[in-house]
């Protein structure tokens, strides 16, 4: 009795693992079906909540969408940098089979390059036609 009841523990045990595992799949980017047109967009072009968004999450490392029912914004920051100076370059935006993929670099100031002692909140966003598919950061 006592190892029936065991076996049944450990069965439960091992299916809380498994599931719990299974929610830990990171997602990656598949082979590149089409690249994505896309513009760079001005902080005051924004939409007012989008806006908002991006100033109470920009202290910190951020991505996210969002969307109107016009266009799908792409939005990426790097939270507090410590001067000014910094750019923001996008590598890639295409459509995979599964996925739109989103890759930008942060760039720091030049060698020589004068800059704000200030510090700075460096973000892009890309506006995008409306598309339904997952966006991936890469």
């Amino acid at each position: 009795m006592k190892d029936k009841k065991r076996k049944y523990i450990l069965m439960i045990i091992l299916l809380g693992v498994l599931m719990l595992l299974s929610g830990c799949v990171r997602k990656e980017c598949e082979e590149k079906v089409k690249d994505l047109e896309f513009t760079v967009t001005k902080e005051e072009e924004l939409p007012e909540a989008l806006r908002q968004q991006i100033e109470e999450k920009k202290e910190g490392d951020f991505r996210f969408t969002y969307s109107d029912n016009e266009y799908l914004y792409v939005a990426r920051g790097y939270g507090i940098q410590e001067t000014g100076g910094y750019s923001i370059s996008v590598e890639d935006c295409y459509l995979s089979d599964t996925a739109i993929c989103v890759k930008t670099r942060l760039q720091g100031p030049k060698n020589g390059e004068e800059v704000t002692k200030a510090p700075s909140y460096p973000f892009i966003v890309l506006k995008l036609e409306l598309r339904e598919e997952e966006v991936l950061f890469q």
